[in-house]
């Protein structure tokens, strides 16, 4: 996560920041070997987030949402070079699901963390972030959409099931499978699914897309949308 937001200002403050709030309150509690367990990663990392969780004030030295985060599907979207028209529409269409802050919009201010939505925080007051966060995360989701919803899936599992337990019947929830055919089976390679994810996001916002149909004429990194390998509710590319 970048802590370099250019000139670009956060907008709002998440809507959860309270319940984000009751997570950093557990997590800075937590001893170092604690927490480097429960984030599941190395030494160094252990050690900048411990550091993080001991000061960290989520109402200070905030950026927006979608220039903090880098991981690879950031990078294929590229934010930073976004033009006024494209940040005007991930603004209306574009949400992220976060398991410190449940969920952003692409302007909210938040602060360098890391804690990710499988990891395995059992507390006195949930069972895992799963339960932490309910229905929460898809209620904000609905109700900011037309009724019922049309939501167009980007993320990974981890996340994505955070939003299907909840759906409700009438909901459109259409899935983007970004995969290759290999000895007669459609199988994603990890790092091309996060590239054509963020691409993915950047073609919308281009082509200022509204109907999840017009996302099929997608092309980028080799992806060519495969009408029998899908259904409506799961849009398959194929390269």
């Amino acid at each position: 996560m970048s802590l370099d937001a250019d000139t670009l200002e956060p907008e709002d403050f998440p809507v959860f920041l309270d319940k984000a709030q009751a997570l950093v309150d557990y997590l800075k509690s937590l001893s170092f070997e604690d927490l480097k367990a429960l984030l599941s990663c190395n030494e160094n990392i252990a050690r900048l987030n411990y550091g993080r969780y001991q000061s960290i004030n989520l109402k200070e030295n905030t950026n927006p949402a979608l220039v903090t985060f880098e991981g690879i599907q950031y990078k294929y979207m590229a934010p930073r070079v976004f033009t006024y028209d494209y940040f005007d529409y991930a603004r209306e269409h574009l949400r992220i699901l976060s398991g410190l802050y449940g969920i952003l919009k692409p302007f909210d201010g938040i602060v360098p963390y890391r804690l990710e939505m499988q990891a395995k925080l059992k507390t006195a007051f949930c069972k895992n972030l799963y339960d932490y966060w309910g229905s929460s995360i898809y209620e904000n989701l609905a109700g900011e959409s037309p009724a019922p919803p049309i939501i167009l899936n980007l993320a990974s599992e981890e996340y994505a099931k955070a939003v299907r337990k909840h759906l409700k019947p009438g909901d459109t929830f259409i899935t983007c499978v970004f995969a290759e055919q290999t000895e007669g089976a459609l199988k994603e390679k990890g790092v091309y699914v996060k590239m054509a994810r963020g691409e993915m996001v950047r073609f919308m916002a281009e082509h200022n897309i509204t109907r999840p149909e017009d996302v099929q004429a997608f092309t980028g990194l080799g992806y060519r949308f495969s009408e029998g390998d899908s259904s409506p509710c799961r849009y398959v590319f194929k390269r």
